[in-house]
Order: C-alpha cells, then sequence, then structure tokens
C-alpha cells in the first residue's frame, strides 16, 4: 500500500551513539544534525509522515535521507560534493595585484574593489574581503605631487601673505587639505554635577 509506513531502519553497530552525539553536539552543523534525528527517528520506527512532521521536513526529504543511510550509513548523511568548478582565490594573488598599478588601459591611478574583480575574473566581495583581512586600501595612497604651476610661489604668496618661516596655516595651504591643528585638543566631557 502507498499510505503503509516504512519499516523500522535497522541501524549498524555504533551507529546509534553516533548520532545521538550528532544530535546533541553544538559544533556540528544543524544540517547534519537534523539528519541524524531523521535516522533515528526512522530507526525507532515512526512512520515518514510523522518524521516529516518532527523535524518540519517533507516526506521527501525523510525518504531521502533514509535511502542514503541505507546505502552509505553515517558518512552518507554528510552533504554530497557540489557540482561545478571550486572557487578558490588565492587573497595573496588579490592583494599582490592590488599592489602593482591597474594596466593603462583602464584609465585609473589605482585599483576599486570592482574593477579588480572583474579583471581577475572574480566577486567584488571576495576582494574587499581579501582587502579588510590584510589592511590594504588602494585609495588612501599617500604620495606628494610637485605642481607645475610656474606662479605657485607667488599664488601661495597671495594667499599666505609675506610669511618668512613655514606655519601651521602656510602648511595647510600648501598641501590643499586641512590638517588637525594638534593645538586644538578633542572636547573633554563635563563633570557629572557642577563642581563644589
Amino acid at each position: 500500500m502507498a499510505n503503509s509506513p516504512a519499516p523500522a531502519l535497522i541501524l549498524r553497530d555504533g551507529d546509534r551513539d553516533v548520532l545521538l552525539s550528532w544530535t546533541r553536539a553544538t559544533t556540528i552543523s544543524s544540517g547534519l544534525a537534523l539528519r541524524a534525528r531523521i535516522v533515528l527517528l526512522a530507526a525507532d520506527g515512526l512512520a515518514n509522515a510523522r518524521i516529516a512532521d518532527a523535524t518540519a521536513t517533507t516526506t521527501t526529504t525523510v525518504w531521502k535521507w533514509r535511502k542514503r543511510y541505507i546505502q552509505q550509513g553515517i558518512c552518507g548523511l554528510d552533504d554530497a560534493p557540489r557540482t561545478g568548478r571550486p572557487r578558490h582565490v588565492d587573497p595573496e594573488r588579490i592583494i599582490t595585484t592590488t599592489l602593482k598599478p591597474p594596466p593603462k588601459k583602464y584609465g585609473v591611478t589605482h585599483w576599486s574593489s570592482r574593477l579588480l574583480a572583474e579583471h581577475l575574473g572574480i566577486g567584488n566581495a571576495t576582494v574587499a574581503r581579501a582587502w579588510r583581512a590584510y589592511g590594504v586600501q588602494p585609495w588612501r595612497t599617500e604620495t606628494f605631487k610637485f605642481s607645475t604651476d610656474p606662479e605657485l610661489v607667488a599664488k601661495v604668496t597671495d594667499v599666505v601673505g609675506g610669511v618668512s618661516g613655514p606655519t601651521r596655516q602656510c602648511d595647510r595651504a600648501v598641501c590643499g587639505r586641512e590638517k588637525p591643528d594638534p593645538s586644538v585638543g578633542p572636547d573633554r566631557p563635563h563633570a557629572a554635577g557642577p563642581a563644589r
């Protein structure tokens, strides 16, 4: 009959203890623990529909794991190898490529995660993870560029004035970016109550 319960699964020697330990272990994947529970319930003689209800799965899933256990034993409960080529990218290759300037055909001075990913044929999240792991930030290169403007001295003198020696203000004007002034500290938190 189609609705008759499947016969109780007969476990191999020593498998019950292993399967019970898998259902209780916190280091085992939840999928493997679920499969162990399915096989244990089948060994206790429960019908597939009851096992499916107890494990929040389907009868098809219960049949699959019963069959795999019968054919392969405990080893059959592991995940089967996935199809397709495994994606393995060496993080050192990503970092080595990152530290070299991009080819001129890209027309950029440094790599972005998307550009490098496209160049290497991998995902940009993989590039970002490697950069984070190694602390690489290609957009933050420290370079100094000399101005080719022949009137630079006159322009700086107009902006800064006729200062004989360099000052903090002059330093900021020449670099073209704001540097933090060390004489101004961060706001200090106030005391919880008024001082007496």
